[in-house]
């Protein structure tokens, strides 16, 4: 008998229609990511059921719905561990589901204190301090420029060319501005000049593997210096991605390494991507994870890697899938 798998995500047009704004929804899934993803899932045999966001999984369990497995693309719209929010119910209720757990969720998502595993660890990356106050910018340690963007946001939120602060003397608006608008504190770090790479990383711990490294590339349109927020937005004008080849370029290899040794550091699971950027002396360092990447097959990071290998977008879900039933049959 095919297993059940039950699709847990936040519908972007659902929150608009409760008030929430553009920004505040940058995260959340269209109707046509959900639909080509259940389409995926249907086209490898397997059942499938919507499930929604995470209130609505709460909801179902309390009803006794159950599924074998639960494809978990969910987000969540509250507080500092609102990615973790779907994983634990499922954790409660004994689910198997894709993706990391709560705790790499809601670890991954402060950048602060993801930077401070990271470099425990030994992966290379920036120096960095955490703001909870503009005041707190006083005490920076290292020199401009900076480079300054919310502590727990993804897609580029809060990211625009104003990040890049040049001045000391405009670190602390910079700063406030920023810790006003989100509601939360900054993380500082040093501008890095250099080239910028997005990893995807396929499976889990001794398993997990690089799939491919692209390279982003800012056109005349984009916004100068930064993969900002608008830039991510409209990608098709702003930005061009290539695909490297880590054989024949060792800078590439050194990224996927670092990429590598980060992912199983933090305990990512099944599939997700490692931004890095190079220094002023041409390095590779680790600026983020995104341990629950977007999977729109056309439109995000870690398809887009697919569809330059030539992996077709089912292949990469049923990757994924196989990841997921692996590890909840204790084979990982």
């Amino acid at each position: 008998m095919a297993m059940k798998i039950g699709l847990t995500y936040d519908l972007r047009n659902d929150y608009l229609a409760e008030g929430f704004s553009e920004e505040e929804t940058a995260e959340f899934d269209r109707e046509d990511t959900v639909t080509a993803l259940e389409n995926a899932i249907r086209s490898l045999g397997y059942h499938t059921e919507r499930i929604g966001h995470g209130r609505q999984l709460a909801a179902a369990l309390v009803a006794g719905r159950r599924w074998d497995l639960v494809f978990n693309i969910a987000e969540g719209m509250n507080g500092i561990g609102r990615e973790a929010q779907v994983p634990a119910l499922l954790d409660m209720y004994r689910i198997p589901y894709t993706f990391s757990d709560p705790l790499v969720l809601s670890l991954t998502l402060h950048k602060g204190m993801t930077k401070r595993v990271i470099r425990d660890a030994g992966v290379p990356t920036a120096d960095f301090m955490v703001a909870e106050s503009p005041e707190d910018a006083e005490a920076i340690t290292f020199a401009p420029p900076f480079f300054v963007k919310p502590v727990a946001e993804g897609t580029g939120k809060g990211i625009s060319p104003s990040s890049i602060v040049r001045e000391r003397s405009d670190l602390q608006p910079t700063c406030r501005r920023l810790i006003e608008t989100f509601r939360q504190p900054v993380i500082i770090e040093p501008y890095l000049p250099g080239r910028e790479f997005t990893t995807g990383i396929i499976g889990t711990g001794g398993r997990a593997e690089v799939l491919g490294t692209i390279e982003i590339h800012l056109l005349d349109a984009a916004e100068e210096g930064v993969y900002s927020y608008i830039n991510k937005a409209e990608y098709q004008s702003r930005v061009r991605y290539r695909l490297l080849d880590s054989v024949n370029d060792p800078l590439v290899a050194e990224a996927e390494d670092v990429a590598l040794s980060a992912w199983r550091t933090l305990g990512c699971r099944d599939a997700g991507r490692i931004d890095l950027r190079c220094n002023a002396e041409g390095r590779p360092l680790f600026m983020e994870v995104n341990p629950l990447a977007g999977i729109h097959p056309e439109h995000s990071d870690l398809p887009i890697i697919c569809n330059h290998l030539g992996v077709a977008y089912g292949d990469l879900i049923g990757r994924i899938i196989t990841s997921a039933v692996s590890r909840a049959q204790g084979s990982l």
